[in-house]
């Protein structure tokens, strides 16, 4: 390995990490803000009513989930809907620290939400300039430039 490629693959490791927290920060402002949809159906909903108020589509599967055919069905469906809106998408992985980022907790005795889809939506007011959409918004940006239509993070857990 040459030092242009150990340079380049340390370079992508910060901005991956950078990201990472940024998409963290985000779900954090955005659920104080209540300016997020948790779960497929519920993403699908309302993306057919007000698909202008979404900013941010996240695709969130583990490795336990990669053969889960009616998930990946849908996860195409919203990719191509999000595609023909100009939504942003990002494809995490991570479930248990977007549970934790989220303050979903093991112990409660309820029914777990469906954690892999979540919209971030638009609250309409200029008091929420997030730091962490901007951010994530312009890796999306930048990952479309090199062909990469759905970008993917990991969440890592800490």
């Amino acid at each position: 390995m040459t030092l242009e490629e150990l340079i380049a693959c340390d370079n992508t490791a910060k901005k991956m990490r950078s990201v990472s927290q940024a998409v963290e920060q985000l779900l954090v402002a955005a659920q104080r803000l209540d300016c997020l949809t948790v779960g497929v159906y519920e993403s699908a909903k309302l993306m057919n009513v007000d698909p202008d108020s979404v900013v941010l589509c996240l695709l969130a599967i583990d490795e336990e989930d990669e053969d889960d055919i009616a998930l990946q069905i849908h996860f195409t469906l919203i990719q191509a809907f999000c595609c023909d809106n100009d939504i942003n998408i990002l494809r995490v992985s991570g479930m248990q620290r977007l549970a934790k980022v989220l303050g979903e907790s093991a112990e409660d005795n309820s029914e777990p939400r469906d954690l892999h889809c979540i919209l971030v939506t638009n609250p309409h007011t200029d008091s929420w300039k997030s730091q962490g959409l901007e951010e994530v918004a312009s890796y999306c940006e930048e990952s479309r430039c090199h062909n990469q239509w759905v970008p993917y993070v990991s969440l890592l857990e800490r």
